[in-house]
C-alpha cells in the first residue's frame, strides 16, 4: 500500500507525512491488503485565521478492484482532524468488505441428522396405525 501525505498551508515538512501517515496506516492496518494507494490531503482551512473547525483532513483510499472511496473530517486541531477522519475511512472500508464478503443463505433443509428417542419397532408401529386410521377414512380396509 502506497501512502502519499499532502498538505496546504501547514508547516512541518516530513516528520508532519510520517506522523499524520503513520497515524493513518495504523487505523487501516487490517485493511492493507485490500488497498493499493492512500492518499492524505490535510489543511489549515482559514490559513492565517482561527476557528473551531479550522483544520481538515481528506483521506482518499483506492481499494483494489473499487473505485476509490473519500471522507472528510474537520476539527479546532490538525491531531483531531486527522484521527477523525482515519476513524472514517476505516468504517467506510467496513461497511466495503462488508458488502464483499458472501452471506449465508439458508436452503431451507437441515443437514444434521434426525435424532429418534423412540425404537424402530414403536416408530413402524406408529407409522402402521397412521396409514391403517388414513385406509380407513378412505373406506379401503
Amino acid at each position: 500500500m502506497h501512502v502519499q501525505v499532502d498538505s496546504n498551508h501547514i508547516e512541518g515538512g516530513t516528520d508532519l507525512q510520517k506522523w499524520v501517515g503513520g497515524r493513518v496506516v495504523d487505523e487501516l492496518e487490517r485493511y492493507t491488503d485490500l488497498l493499493t494507494r492512500v492518499e492524505i490531503h490535510v489543511g489549515d482551512v482559514n490559513s492565517h485565521k482561527g476557528g473551531a473547525q479550522d483544520k481538515r483532513c481528506q483521506i482518499e483510499a483506492r481499494p483494489k478492484g473499487h473505485s476509490s472511496l473519500s471522507v472528510t473530517h474537520k476539527a479546532q486541531s490538525l491531531d483531531l482532524a486527522v484521527a477523525g477522519a482515519a476513524r472514517k475511512m476505516s468504517h467506510a472500508l467496513e461497511h466495503l468488505t462488508g458488502r464483499l464478503t458472501q452471506r449465508v443463505e439458508s436452503t431451507g433443509h437441515l443437514t444434521a441428522p434426525v435424532v429418534h428417542e423412540d425404537s424402530t419397532a414403536e416408530i413402524d408401529a406408529m407409522l402402521e396405525d397412521e396409514f391403517l386410521a388414513k385406509q380407513a377414512d378412505l373406506g379401503k380396509e
